[in-house]
């Protein structure tokens, strides 16, 4: 699965959706020289100080040019969240893949190569997203995964699959909200381990009818 499969409509308020995207080589830099401004803006400055103005200004561009993809902060922020998830769906489509560095793509928001993600960006979902933006992201990176273990050789049945991508893709935004006294490192590794375990392992025995 690519990422085109987020690319239907969303249910998102009109005024909250990117208006385009980019399809020249020089959009796309621009484009993502907007997000990198806005990254930093939100880190150094939070968010209620973020404006569309100071990111056309951190990036060095005009507002009008700015606006000619985003209408607003909120439009901005949606569309920097579906180029962190297109982001990580072609780094689990690339190959070829291990075990370990799926189950790393999936718990580690800070992992190499992939757009930066934090506490503060989960806490601002429910202000750009709906409950079907959720599923469909869920249902695609599932087909992510499953695909990226199978080019690392897995062949676990289906269920087994999917309940460890609950338990990675599902304590990583938990960790990231809950920002615990842990060492997120260590989780990363275990969830590696178990992963490994769990996907050479026999099926469990079917539960009675």
């Amino acid at each position: 699965m690519h990422a085109r499969g987020l690319q239907s409509a969303s249910a998102l308020p009109e005024r909250r959706k990117p208006l385009k995207r980019p399809a020249q080589a020089r959009a796309k830099f621009t484009v993502q020289a907007i997000y990198d401004a806005f990254v930093r803006l939100w880190q150094r400055d939070g968010w209620s100080r973020v404006t569309t103005r100071a990111v056309a200004l951190e990036t060095g561009i005009s507002v009008g040019t700015l606006y000619e993809y985003f209408p607003n902060k909120h439009a901005l922020l949606a569309g920097y969240v579906r180029h962190a998830i297109e982001s990580l769906l072609i780094a689990l489509n690339q190959r070829p893949m291990t075990v370990e560095r799926a189950v790393r793509l999936l718990c580690d928001p800070r992992a190499e190569g992939l757009p930066g993600f934090d506490a503060e960006m989960i806490d601002m979902e429910h202000e750009i997203v709906v409950r079907k933006d959720h599923r469909r992201v869920y249902d695609v990176m599932l087909a992510a995964w499953r695909n990226a273990l199978a080019s690392a050789g897995c062949r676990a049945d289906d269920a087994r699959i999917e309940t460890l991508f609950v338990a990675a893709w599902g304590g990583r935004r938990y960790l990231l909200r809950a920002q615990p006294v842990f060492a997120a490192e260590r989780w990363i590794a275990q969830m590696q381990a178990i992963c490994a375990t769990a996907l050479t392992e026999p099926p469990p025995p079917a539960l009675p009818s």
